[in-house]
């Protein structure tokens, strides 16, 4: 497979930024199987937006040659007060439930490596975390605290502070030329970015688009400042927090079904409709998407991209039941293999409650 193949594979949805091409490039020319890595935090129950959005960028990332490390971060689940701040629970559940998650959505260990944060953090890696805090000044490791879904002023422990130098720490330790993460873990790329240059440890950083949950995402004045705009994406997106608004990635189609009739979908209304979002980011990027309707409401259509979509939906020309019964389909057969997984392997669903879920 040529480079520009490879490029154009790590680019599609729901890839929204590479930081940058051209190192991109770079690493594909030096490197026949770049390395890479996508940390998660353990807590609560995987949703389309951790889950989803993961295997399907992963697959395309396996398919250019590229070699993911999954990490199960149960250092920073435990500094963040995941899970109650149960190590032992943390830990459990990392290797458990959340390990099978991804299993379940076609990421065997034969395709990606699973590794648990505590077994890579040894007297190098601490002396790394100290030696990028020593880089660092407070006020930026402070900036960078939003990674954690938490404001500037949220941090409850002085241990937060340590959290962005633990997560460049876990790029440079595992030799990556590639970090992956949602576009909310920006800030903490950007950091070790900028020290990666002294550090002499080149990698890219891809961010994915962060899906919003079903309650959809609130318009916010144009002239508001960056952290209410950033604290609107946090609040906005899809959140185990808020069980009511997050797909989970095994629940049943009856689950899906009742959760897509109750979500925000407006009439014509495109920005900020999270609809429209699941359609474009999950289905569209694979496959035509199919509208079922009665002759009298203008008969079956196939979109066949997003741009489509939203054109054809913007204009009034799809009602949004009929888009909500097109998406609740093909997000039913999109979970299939999810669902049937848990459902033979009821032990690792029974590790994590339905009330095991923090922001």
């Amino acid at each position: 497979m040529d480079i520009e193949t490879k490029i154009d594979l790590v680019r599609r949805k729901p890839t929204e930024e590479i930081v940058t091409e051209e190192d991109l490039r770079s690493i594909f020319q030096n490197y026949s199987s770049p390395k890479h890595y996508i940390g998660f935090e353990i807590s609560g129950r995987v949703h389309l937006g951790t889950g989803l959005c993961t295997a399907l960028k992963l697959r395309d990332f396996i398919q250019a040659g590229i070699r993911p490390t999954i990490l199960l971060a149960d250092y920073h689940s435990y500094i963040n007060g995941k899970l109650g701040g149960d190590m032992e629970k943390i830990r459990a559940v990392a290797k458990g439930y959340f390990k099978h998650a991804f299993v379940s959505l076609g990421l065997d260990e034969g395709k990606a490596s699973y590794v648990l944060a505590s077994d890579l953090y040894d007297a190098e890696y601490w002396k790394e975390v100290l030696r990028i805090a020593k880089d660092t000044t407070i006020n930026r490791m402070l900036r960078c605290i939003t990674i954690m879904g938490r404001k500037e002023t949220e941090a409850t422990s002085s241990a937060c502070i340590l959290y962005p130098a633990m997560q460049a720490a876990d790029i440079f330790m595992l030799d990556v030329q590639i970090a992956h993460a949602g576009m909310d873990q920006r800030k903490v790329h950007m950091l070790a970015r900028e020290l990666s240059h002294a550090y002499k440890k080149q990698f890219v950083a891809v961010h994915g688009h962060l899906l919003p949950g079903l309650q959809g995402v609130q318009r916010m004045d144009p002239n508001a400042g960056a952290e209410a705009k950033e604290t609107n994406v946090i609040d906005a997106k899809m959140s185990k927090s808020i069980p009511s608004s997050a797909i989970f990635i095994h629940d049943s189609e009856d689950e899906i079904k009742d959760k897509i009739k109750k979500a925000y979908c407006p009439e014509k209304t495109v920005e900020g409709n999270p609809i429209v979002e699941y359609a474009e980011y999950l289905i569209l990027r694979d496959n035509k998407m199919k509208i079922e309707r009665p002759a009298k409401f203008g008969g079956d259509i196939e979109i066949a991209d997003a741009d489509e979509l939203k054109s054809v939906y913007a204009a009034g020309k799809l009602h949004p039941m009929d888009l909500k019964n097109a998406v609740t389909r093909e997000l039913c057969r999109l979970l299939k293999p999810s669902r049937e997984y848990f459902a033979k392997n009821k032990e690792y669903l029974e590790q994590i409650s339905a009330k095991d879920v923090t922001r």
